[in-house]
């Protein structure tokens, strides 16, 4: 792997693609920094060598071009203040005044430049684009993991002008590594837990998993689909009624290559979408008529649980239940307890797959008690799926 251990950047004016893509509430202050912090070491390796480095990023969905609400200036100050640096500003990503502020950088020196969303060129890939990005610097580096499955100017074409000049940053290093562990190097009994709203957005992970996993765990909205297939009554809980027929698939698949494939026995309901509804519990495929399904119940807990604590390698992606709401986070917090309890007591794996799962994980406080927590959920799901990754596959070849 091409990293950038192999790499002196003394002198150098490093062009490094981070995933500043953070959370911001409605006075613009950052209510998650943990992508910031996850590109710290990369960016310290470069300055500590004597180089200087030029930051792109994507930040948010912009539409139409250049706003105030999506303006990667917003995070100026919290990255100055994490590097301990005055950190400069590009209000363009290329154009005349990146293109010189990135020239008069000296060693040591950080310069961010503008939202690269603000041109359409950047998510079609686009050559030119890429080119006058690459004019900024003489070495590329990708370590935005969360965008690397995107075949995008910054992360992908890039590269490309920079043929003997590119490497991988810690973070995108070690986001790989752990997910090879988990793809190719599992420790049995190797157990998947899969949660989330939709069937249709896991299908190519499930399928890819039934070829490796002992055990796949099956919670979350999804369940609710695999519950109505297999003849319940779901109530107004979340359905796909067009993956009924998949669902049942997926079950006699599992059976035919020996997976244990679980799925909730049990369910905690509600008679709205609120966290002050009346709630109940009943048996998996018996919700009333006007009641929704919101999280497992507590057999389930135990039956998931006590799974979870026998394996020896643990994938998570997606909550078991409406984990946001505090009268419906059991289910997910239970899980979560369980992957630290096997991580902890049984020596296991754990690798929690970005997205909704690293929320929870960082909801409950339980980040530093799991083996790792991966920066990017579409990016590893697509890894998992065995697909090549663009940002990954830019820096190899």
């Amino acid at each position: 792997m091409r990293t950038i251990d192999q790499c002196n950047f003394a002198d150098k004016k490093a062009l490094v693609r981070v995933d500043f893509n953070v959370p911001l509430d409605k006075d613009f202050n950052i209510t998650d920094d943990k992508r910031m912090r996850a590109a710290l070491p990369t960016i310290n390796k470069i300055l500590n060598d004597g180089g200087s480095v030029i930051l792109m990023s994507h930040l948010g969905r912009p539409k139409d071009g250049p706003n105030d609400k999506d303006s990667l200036k917003h995070i100026l100050g919290d990255l100055s203040r994490m590097l301990d640096i005055e950190v400069k500003f590009a209000n363009d990503c290329i154009g005349a005044e990146a293109v010189e502020k990135a020239k008069n950088l000296i060693p040591g020196q950080v310069l961010l430049l503008e939202n690269l969303r603000f041109y359409k060129e950047e998510e079609k890939g686009d050559k030119a684009f890429a080119e006058k990005l690459a004019q900024l610097g003489n070495v590329y580096v990708n370590d935005a993991f969360g965008t690397a499955h995107r075949a995008h100017a910054s992360t992908a074409i890039v590269a490309e002008f920079f043929p003997n000049d590119k490497y991988f940053g810690y973070l995108m290093a070690e986001e790989l590594k752990n997910a090879e562990k988990v793809n190719h190097g599992a420790v049995r009994p190797f157990t998947a837990i899969m949660g989330g709203a939709k069937v249709s957005d896991k299908i190519l992970l499930i399928e890819s998993l039934l070829e490796k996993v002992d055990n796949l765990i099956i919670g979350g909205g999804m369940a609710y689909t695999f519950a109505k297939a297999q003849g319940g009554e779901i109530g107004t809980s979340l359905l796909e009624a067009d993956r009924m027929a998949l669902c049942l698939e997926l079950l006699d698949k599992a059976k035919a290559k020996g997976v244990n494939l679980v799925l909730p026995v049990d369910t905690v309901i509600a008679d709205k979408f609120d966290n002050d509804a009346q709630k109940g519990s009943v048996d998996a495929g018996q919700i009333p008529a006007d009641w929704m399904g919101l999280d497992i119940g507590p057999k389930t807990v135990e039956l998931f649980s006590s799974i979870i604590k026998d394996s020896k390698t643990l994938l998570w992606n997606g909550p078991m239940g409406v984990f946001e709401m505090a009268n419906f986070e059991q289910g997910t917090r239970a899980v979560a307890d369980a992957v630290v309890a096997a991580t902890k007591e049984n020596d296991a794996f754990s690798l929690i797959g970005g997205g909704d799962s690293a929320a929870a994980i960082a909801k409950f406080n339980l980040e530093d008690e799991v083996s790792y927590v991966s920066t990017g959920g579409g990016a590893l799901l697509e890894y998992m799926e065995g697909k090549e990754l663009p940002g990954v596959k830019a820096i190899n070849d």
